[in-house]
């Protein structure tokens, strides 16, 4: 049942003769289209993904309820309403509000709204078809390919949420490539690996920066380019400071629906470099893998399926 409050503005919206346009996006639309510009953090997220599946109770809140319900600060709050673009709680209130009243004044509905899940499915299907449509001139990818195959040592490098990503690259070069030094660590310990990787004959880096964007990233990036050595940066904005700082980028998107990101595109572009790896010298490629398979069996490093 709607509050006294809720109530009123019903009422008020109703006899107020205002009509809601028929080609008005529908509330959960117009509340992504609102905090999907933003680049915000897991605890804005939160806060977001709150708004949006309670959009008509939680318009009416005070900022000190709304933070008691996502479980945040009220400091909290206020930063989410400025990443948004307002400026301040009440401002932000608003806003919400007057999304809130199409709703309970009858305005248009989500046809076939799929879940959160769904939905941060659905954006990394888009991810991936951005993807595709890049992959139609493989050029980039071949010779970015040719080159880390040919660096030895070949470093990687990622830190804070994108270690994850320059793991599993590093892992799957290793089968192919020699000499795979992987960076995960910011500060002197990253400076003294991409010296000693430049000494022993390395020319490349691939770096991966995925949101947030980590300061250490970028100066990890400007000490391997002053060592002398190449940086080839996966990350999901073509412009910015990590961008200005590489020799070669390759901007891929990625899944922000959820509290943390997702990184489909990001881990399918990696994939691709590493199958252009492969192709660049296929008898070491192959000759690495059949030496790893005999120790594999040697040892038993897999279950028989």
């Amino acid at each position: 049942m709607p509050s006294p409050q809720q109530a009123r503005a019903q009422a008020s919206a109703i006899t107020s003769g205002k009509t809601v346009p028929e080609a008005e996006p529908a509330p959960t639309s117009r509340l992504r289209e609102l905090f999907d510009g933003p680049r915000l953090s897991p605890g804005q997220r939160r806060i977001a993904q709150y708004l949006i599946e309670h959009i008509t109770e939680a318009a009416f809140l005070s900022i000190t309820d709304l933070a008691e319900r996502v479980g945040v600060s009220q400091p909290s709050v206020t930063r989410f309403a400025a990443a948004v673009g307002f400026s301040g709680y009440p401002a932000l209130r608003e806003r919400l509000q007057a999304i809130a009243l199409s709703t309970l004044a009858g305005g248009p509905a989500e046809v076939n709204r799929s879940n959160e899940l769904q939905a941060a499915v659905d954006a990394e299907i888009q991810n991936l078809e951005n993807l595709r449509r890049d992959f139609a001139d493989p050029d980039r990818v071949i010779e970015l390919g040719r080159e880390l195959s040919r660096s030895a040592p070949l470093t990687v490098l990622g830190l804070r949420i994108s270690v994850s990503l320059a793991e599993y690259f590093a892992y799957a070069a290793r089968r192919i490539h020699p000499d795979v030094r992987l960076v995960t660590r910011g500060g002197s310990v990253a400076y003294d690996a991409l010296l000693q990787s430049r000494e022993a004959g390395g020319t490349w880096v691939l770096a991966f920066g995925m949101p947030r964007h980590a300061q250490e990233t970028l100066t990890a990036i400007r000490v391997a380019r002053g060592a002398g050595l190449r940086v080839a940066l996966i990350t999901d904005l073509a412009l910015g400071p990590l961008a200005d700082e590489a020799d070669l980028t390759f901007a891929t998107g990625t899944g922000s629906r959820l509290v943390f990101d997702s990184y489909a595109a990001p881990g399918v572009l990696s994939a691709a470099l590493l199958q252009a790896m492969t192709d660049d010298d296929p008898e070491r490629t192959q000759a690495r893998l059949e030496k790893y398979e005999q120790v594999a069996d040697q040892h038993q490093f897999f279950l028989k399926d």
